[in-house]
C-alpha cells in the first residue's frame, strides 16, 4: 500500500531521515563522547569532584549506546527497540551507582577543585550542545533514535548543573554543591533510562502480539 514505508526510514509521526544521516551522526557523537569520557574522568579524579566524574560516566555510557545504535542501525523494528531496552536499562543502572557514590563522598566530606569544575564543565556543556543540536532532528524516531536524543539532552542540562556546582563549591567552600549535582545527574538518567524503556516496550507490544496471538 502507498501508505505504508519501511521501519527503516519511517515513523508513527511520518518520514525519518535517511540512514547514512543517522549513521554519519551517530559516529559523530560516539568520538565526541569517547573523547570527553576520557578528558572529564582524569580531570574529575585529580580535582576530586564526583559531578565530573559523574557526568564522565555518563560519557561513556552514552558512547556505548551509540555503538549499540551503530551495530543495530538499518536492523528489524523488533531488533532496534531491544537494544533500546538495553539502553535505557543501562541509563537507569548508571544513576543508582551515582547515587552511590554522591552517598560516599558526602560522607568522607570530599572538596572538590572548584576552577577546574568550571572549566572541564563548560568545555563539555559545548560538547554536548553541539551532539544535542545534531541529534535534535531524530528525536521523534523510534526509540533507538529517541533514547540518543534524551542522552545529549541530559548531558547538556547536567553540564549546566556542573558549572552551577563549581560556583557553589567556590561560594561556600564545601563539596555539597558538587554531591548535589552528581545526584540530580543520576535523577537524569533514571528519568532517561525509564522513558527508554518505556518507548521501546511500546514498540515491542504490537509485535509481540503478532508474533503470540492470543488463544
Amino acid at each position: 500500500m502507498s501508505s505504508c514505508c519501511h521501519d527503516d526510514h519511517c515513523s508513527a509521526t511520518g518520514p525519518m531521515p535517511t540512514r547514512p544521516e543517522w549513521t554519519r551522526a551517530l559516529w559523530i557523537a560516539l568520538a565526541v563522547d569517547a573523547a570527553m569520557f576520557l578528558a572529564e574522568m582524569t580531570t574529575g579524579i585529580a580535582a576530586g569532584s564526583v559531578s565530573l566524574q559523574a557526568d564522565a560516566l555518563d560519557f561513556l555510557g552514552d558512547a556505548g549506546n551509540y555503538a549499540i545504535s551503530l551495530s543495530v542501525a538499518g536492523m528489524a523494528l523488533s531488533i532496534r527497540a531491544r537494544a533500546a531496552l538495553l539502553k535505557g536499562a543501562t541509563l537507569c543502572a548508571f544513576g543508582l551507582w551515582v547515587i552511590g557514590s554522591s552517598i560516599w563522598h558526602l560522607i568522607n566530606g570530599t572538596l572538590p577543585h572548584a576552577a577546574t569544575m568550571g572549566v572541564v564543565g563548560m568545555v563539555a556543556l559545548i560538547a554536548n550542545l553541539g551532539v544535542a543540536i545534531m541529534l535534535y532532528r531524530f528525536r521523534d524516531g523510534d526509540a533507538n533514535m529517541a533514547s540518543a536524543w534524551i542522552c545529549s539532552r541530559n548531558d547538556a542540562i547536567g553540564n549546566l548543573a556542573v558549572i552551577l556546582a563549581a560556583g557553589g563549591v567556590f561560594g561556600t567552600n564545601q563539596g555539597w554543591p558538587d554531591v548535589g549535582v552528581a545526584a540530580l545527574i543520576a535523577g537524569l538518567a533514571l528519568s532517561g533510562g525509564i522513558q527508554v524503556v518505556r518507548k521501546a516496550w511500546g514498540e515491542l507490544r504490537p509485535i509481540q502480539s503478532r508474533l503470540n496471538p492470543a488463544e
